[in-house]
Formats: C-alpha cells, structure tokens, sequence
C-alpha cells in the first residue's frame, strides 16, 4: 500500500506530513520553503509511492474563501500538472495551526520553541492528515 502525502501550503513555508505504508498513523514529515515544493515531492517520490495528496483547504467559518484560497488553488493546479498520476484532493484546514501550537504547549515545548512556525506548519499537516484518516 502507498502513503498519503499531506500538504499544508504556505506563502513561504510548506507543511508536510505523511501516513505509515498502511495508512494507519499520520506522521510530521518536514517543512520547504515553498519555492523547493515541487522539488522535494519528486525526490521523495524516488524511495516512496505516494497514492494520494491531500492539501488544505483555507476557508473561514461560513465556508467562504480567504485571501490564501486562491495561492492553495493555483498550487493545486501546479501539482495535478507535475504530478498528474497522483490524485490531488482537499481538506479542511481550519484551526489546524491554532490546534498544532496547542499540541505544542501540551507537549511542553518552551515558548521560543513554540514560535518556530516550520514546527507549526508540519504539526498543522500532521493533524489534517490524522483527521482525514480517522473520518474515512
């Protein structure tokens, strides 16, 4: 079976994180500079199969689009072009980053620890993906 490959996108910084070959547990798996995106995908692709992407989706409480919804979607379209055999879908993203620095703080991280946003975006990855996987 394939990983599920799960991308918290950013202006600068890319969240990722990525299931067990059994997709059971979702794991943090690193942060990009967003510019190096692409790049990382396609050599991680060299040692792993992926059969799904999942990005999320920036949406505010009613539903409508926020100023990151058109970057995420010109992303989207990058993707399903450089990567046309891997099935693109989107996920909720709401409060992940506010939940990722909670799971910080509970964790016990320092505070200058906790403001290291590329440890928020993998974290913010990690859950999406936890949650798409335990709502499948």
């Amino acid at each position: 079976m394939a990983r599920i490959l799960c991308i918290d996108y950013g202006g600068k910084r890319t969240g990722l994180a990525v299931t067990d070959p059994l997709q059971i547990i979702a794991t943090g798996l690193t942060t990009v500079d967003t510019k190096d995106l692409h790049a990382f995908i396609k050599n991680y692709l060299l040692t792993e199969a992926i059969e799904l992407i999942l990005i999320g989706a920036p949406l505010s409480l009613d539903n409508t689009p926020t100023h990151a919804t058109p970057l995420v979607k010109a992303a989207i379209g990058q993707l399903k072009r450089t990567f046309p055999a891997i099935p693109i879908q989107t996920v909720d993203e709401r409060y992940t980053s506010k939940m990722a620095v909670r799971a910080m703080v509970d964790m016990g991280m320092k505070k200058k620890d906790r403001q290291n946003k590329k440890m928020v975006d993998e974290i913010a990855a990690t859950i999406m993906l936890q949650e798409y996987l335990a709502n499948r």
